[in-house]
């Protein structure tokens, strides 16, 4: 029986084309639509976590209270072995340290007389030990505008629009003033290696990059560090494991001393929690209603596709066929429509998602003025859900459709839908 049906919707290519186009197309925008708002969003949460909050991060308690001024004097101590702990606990997480700091930075003249000066927002991260993920998830690659990375002590990097505010270029030598772990007032010298630019003004307006160890030399903060982040091993934040991970840490390791580590995990930090529900309500909201606009459209296709074959109903049951199979062979006939255009629109709409996800759509130049952080380029993300969301309305809305158009099988009489045919 089912062959006999896809030869003859191959046969009938009024039967098959357009109701398989319409299908395809649909779904292929069904698909698209879901994956794109995916990694947008996602990558926004992605973006926050690889430059501030991490999948999860580790802090002092009282640092948890005040993070917003990135007290120095409320740091974590003995880092070296809380990291190690860690990454004995969890070893499928990326651990790293940073330290947030701020600062003036001093651009002296030729007689060592100040020249310029500006504040900086530092960011200390390991830069060059072996198996560092930090410039890479930084993407300092990417941002570099003049000069080079750092690839001794000494050398730093500020933000290329603070540099030229500065009027210095590549390999000038600065001065940082700011203050120590301890209170005290430190000055150190570094050496400017390059500028780089993220396309956010948040951090393009005065950030400094710095190894590690040249920030806990200047600052006074050996074997200390502001905050430990942690990365799931896959590249997006998974909320149900960062919360779990945090609990059993807080649970085990954390305590009530202000100078006691406490696990945050990525809802918990900078106000994230309300967007993350924001995100998730977002994707699912607008899904589901460009699904349920979708599903009527091809409900419709499916409806009309059967009213306008009465006529060939009467024909069929004034040769012989019962009503209840010419129902089902139309419901078949649908589901064989609504199976192929699903099949078809998933795999082209697959196939442009993976496209923006590779390519992804730069939007950087709108994003000079901001002060949000996000990333200048949106990417698709292709998830499990995304082989089987455009099978929803493809494949079900035109068999309702269909089983809907023949309830008019049983209502009418098949004299009448001869005659329809006669017409």
């Amino acid at each position: 029986m089912i062959r006999f049906i896809l030869k003859g919707l191959i046969r009938d290519k009024n039967r098959s084309r357009l109701p398989v186009l319409v299908v395809a197309l649909g779904v292929m925008f069904t698909v698209f639509l879901y994956c794109y708002l995916t990694g947008v969003l996602g990558d926004m949460i992605n973006f926050n976590a690889k430059y501030s909050t991490g999948h999860v991060k580790i802090v002092t308690q009282s640092y948890k209270e005040n993070m917003d001024i990135m007290p120095l004097d409320l740091a974590l101590t003995d880092s070296d072995e809380l990291l190690a702990n860690v990454k004995e606990r969890y070893p499928e997480t990326d651990w790293v340290e940073r330290i947030q700091f701020g600062g003036l930075i001093d651009v002296p003249d030729e007689n060592g007389e100040t020249k310029e000066q500006g504040t900086a927002v530092g960011l200390a991260l390991d830069l060059f030990s072996e198996n560092s993920t930090e410039p890479e998830k930084m993407q300092l690659n990417n941002a570099l505008v003049r000069g080079k990375l750092p690839d001794t002590p000494g050398e730093v990097l500020l933000s290329d629009e603070f540099a030229s505010k500065l009027g210095i270029e590549p390999g000038a030598e600065i001065t940082f003033i700011g203050s120590t772990m301890y209170g005290g007032m430190t000055i150190h010298n570094f050496t400017l290696s390059g500028t780089v630019r993220f396309g956010i003004s948040m951090l393009d307006r005065g950030a400094l990059i710095t190894d590690i160890q040249d920030a806990r030399l200047a600052l006074d903060m050996q074997d200390a560090c502001s905050e430990i982040l942690g990365f799931n091993s896959v590249d997006y934040y998974d909320d149900e494991l960062a919360i779990h991970m945090s609990e059993e840490f807080n649970s085990e390791l954390g305590g009530n001393d202000e100078f006691d580590p406490v696990m945050l995990s990525l809802r918990d930090s900078s106000g994230m929690s309300m967007y993350l529900d924001l995100v998730n309500g977002a994707v699912g909201i607008i899904s589901f209603v460009f699904i349920l606009a979708l599903s009527i459209i091809l409900w419709n296709t499916g409806l009309i596709g059967g009213i306008r074959r009465y006529g060939e109903v009467g024909l069929r049951l004034a040769i012989g066929e019962t009503k209840g199979h010419v129902y089902r062979s139309m419901i078949t006939e649908s589901l064989s429509v609504g199976l192929i255009g699903s099949v078809i629109g998933t795999i082209i709409g697959l196939a442009l998602s993976y496209w923006v996800q590779v390519k992804g759509i730069d939007i950087s130049h709108m994003l000079q003025d901001s002060t949000i952080l996000m990333p200048g380029v949106f990417r698709a993300r292709i998830t499990p859900d995304a082989y089987y969301i455009g099978f929803i309305p493809g494949l079900l809305s035109t068999a309702f459709g269909t089983m809907l158009a023949g309830v008019g099988i049983y209502k009418r009489q098949t004299a009448n839908l001869f005659k329809e045919l006669q017409a």
